[in-house]
């Protein structure tokens, strides 16, 4: 199945979270917090603003970006996490990670 995101929109899947801090504590499920990193799936067109300009994605499919924290509109496409792929707009992507 194939999306192309409407104007103002980019569709990610979130990347997986550590499981083990970087001292080698292993965390349990229960502390699993919503990641905020993903891999860019597609990008809307350009969104026209309410001055009449255009404005571009910040990113381009293939990059990873940092997004809001409870940005993003879920959709479930299978019966695990794994599965979720969100649509999040323009105004909520915070950084590219290089």
């Amino acid at each position: 199945m194939k999306f192309q995101p409407t104007a103002g929109y980019i569709l990610v899947k979130p990347e997986d979270m550590a499981k083990k801090t970087a001292s080698g504590i292993y965390l349990p499920d229960s502390h699993d917090e919503k990641p905020q990193q993903a891999k860019v799936l597609a990008v809307g067109p350009a969104e026209i603003t309410d001055s009449g300009a255009k404005r571009p994605a910040p990113c381009q499919v293939g990059d990873s970006i940092i997004y809001k924290k409870w940005g993003g509109n879920e959709v479930k496409m299978g019966a695990t996490d794994k599965d979720e792929l969100l649509f999040i707009e323009f105004k909520d992507v915070l950084a590219l990670v290089k």
